[in-house]
């Protein structure tokens, strides 16, 4: 079996990139504090060098790793283009769908992982995405009273699942199929949409 040298690899020329995944990774395994460098570069297969020569310093790393990616915003900007009548099922679809893949997710359990121990940055990237598509895009979909604050508690209910499946894996939620998890939270997000927040 061969050992892997650190230091830039052959036939490997987008090296940044690779770090930008495997820090990904680290982060969405460990949380931004246990994640280390070392970690990462063995994980991207480099020197610990190269780390510092394309990105700084970890909290710079960081940052660079946990841009929403766009394929969620974007996934997200075109179910509001359709009829409201049932976005609710429509936006819980969308949501697990990018959770239910295996690189949208690893991003997002860096963030929520590096949130929940309070790193600014990550608490910060997940509050920019509710505020500018979940809220700015989703309150002005639906009618009635407190819109934003319906549009809020929707994304909260929708991270909240995202918690128990994806991060602390707690059954029955973590391993039932996602259609069932889809039947019951959907007809709640359509509450909120049209107003009706009673049970």
């Amino acid at each position: 079996m061969s050992v892997r040298q650190p230091g830039r690899r052959p036939g490997a020329p987008d090296t940044r990139t690779e770090i930008l995944e495997a820090a990904r990774s680290v982060f969405a395994e460990n949380g931004f504090d246990r994640a280390t460098l070392r970690l990462i570069a063995a994980e991207a297969g480099v020197d610990p060098a190269l780390i510092h020569h394309y990105f700084g310093t970890k909290d710079q790393l960081f940052a660079a790793s946990i841009d929403i990616p766009d394929a969620a915003t974007d996934l997200v900007l075109r179910l509001l283009a359709d009829d409201p009548a049932d976005l609710g099922r429509r936006l819980a679809e969308t949501f697990f769908t990018i959770w239910e893949q295996e690189e949208p997710r690893t991003a997002l359990l860096g963030i929520l992982r590096s949130a929940m121990g309070g790193e600014d940055q990550a608490v910060e990237a997940f509050r920019q995405f509710l505020t500018s598509v979940m809220m700015a895009q989703l309150a002005p979909k639906i009618a009635g009273e407190n819109a934003r604050l319906r549009a809020l508690l929707m994304a909260s209910q929708l991270v909240g699942v995202a918690m128990t499946r994806y991060v602390m894996r707690l059954e029955p939620i973590a391993s039932a199929p996602i259609d069932d998890v889809l039947d019951l939270v959907a007809p709640r997000l359509q509450s909120y949409v049209d107003g009706h927040t009673t049970a």
